[in-house]
């Protein structure tokens, strides 16, 4: 295979854009591993206060995960989500979030975000580490991007994600976040923000396993917890699609009836993480990699579809909205396809 070398005479802005990105990528797949194994060397060679001292932070979290669900004031830590370099990463694509209706900040909203794509490259970008056009769009809501609750029990992870505002995806954990008082004289709501925004990739880890360029198959018809988390509080869903997710990598071929396919499920299973086998760029070529290839990404984010509150939802009414939230998908899909997908026509929504 010829490799594909980028042009030396490269714009600055450009080669910013390049590290960022990369250095994102990067700190999302390797912080996890990094983080566990910092852990284990410090628990090994530091001395017995250091110990002592990292025992009792690592009780800490889990009282603080139980009691709290990891809980960080407001909007988290904003120079770490907008910044020079989480600017120029959401330039490297680019990404840009399409408001359809408004979310008024006197309630809290669930949004049902599709494609997962294989990192949420869309979602993360305008609702965790670069926030700064959706508190333009929608003030007085906070964003925030629900993640594998195992993340919340690893030192030094849990940190970064806290600040980045990402919670846990436990049932618990939406809820406590999505019965927040939207009284602006609550003291939880000191920052000016008086409602949540919980953005779900309902597809999870099953739907990275299908996403190839072009590909838009949704995981979503044995997803029905986020219905009923959302009757149980009486949240509105707000259907979110991000046109361009599955562009930006490929993977290599992973049918349902090959053996890689099979063994990324049993490691699923276990773990609750697909091993993808991904295809993207270099920092300076274009042929392989774990940096995406630069394609534009649009987050349309749809009208909120009104729940009626029970805490023990009808079954019936549950598969009623169920259905009101894909025929949501189904219609934003072909509104907006021939506007952010080349050749449209040629490109069909799966739902799975």
């Amino acid at each position: 295979m010829k490799i594909e070398w980028a042009p030396i005479k490269m714009p600055p802005r450009r080669r910013l854009q390049t590290l960022a990105t990369g250095l994102y990528v990067y700190i999302v797949l390797f912080l996890p591993f990094m983080s566990v194994f910092l852990t284990i060397f410090f628990l090994l060679y530091l001395s017995f206060m250091g110990r002592a001292i990292l025992l009792l932070y690592l009780s800490f979290i889990y009282y603080d995960h139980k009691k709290h669900f990891s809980n960080i004031y407001g909007n988290g830590w904003l120079p770490l989500r907008n910044n020079f370099l989480t600017k120029h990463m959401r330039d490297y694509f680019p990404i840009e979030l399409v408001k359809t209706a408004e979310l008024k900040p006197n309630r809290n909203y669930i949004l049902a975000c599709f494609p997962h794509g294989v990192i949420g490259t869309g979602v993360t970008n305008n609702m965790g580490n670069n926030i700064g056009k959706w508190l333009q769009l929608y003030p007085g809501v906070r964003p925030k991007i629900a993640t594998l609750d195992m993340h919340f029990y690893i030192p030094f992870l849990r940190e970064i994600l806290r600040f980045w505002g990402l919670i846990s995806c436990s049932k618990e954990s939406l809820i406590y976040y999505l019965t927040k008082s939207n009284d602006p004289e609550h003291s939880h709501n000191k920052d000016g923000f008086t409602s949540n925004a919980v953005a779900l990739l309902v597809g999870g880890a099953q739907e990275s396993l299908d996403s190839h360029p072009r590909n838009y198959v949704l995981t979503i018809k044995s997803r029905q917890g986020f219905i009923k988390v959302a009757i149980r509080t009486g949240s509105a869903i707000v259907p979110s699609f991000s046109f361009g997710e599955v562009d930006i990598y490929d993977q290599v071929n992973n049918s349902s009836d090959s053996c890689l396919r099979r063994f990324q499920l049993f490691v699923k299973e276990l773990t609750g993480v697909s091993p993808l086998i991904v295809i993207g760029r270099g920092f300076f070529q274009y042929n392989f990699g774990f940096i995406p290839q630069r394609h534009q990404i649009v987050q349309v984010v749809g009208s909120p579809i009104e729940v009626k509150q029970t805490y023990n939802p009808d079954p019936q009414y549950v598969n009623e909205i169920h259905q009101k939230v894909i025929e949501a998908l189904e219609e934003m899909f072909e509104k907006y396809k021939h506007k952010y997908i080349q050749n449209a026509n040629t490109v069909h929504l799966v739902i799975n």
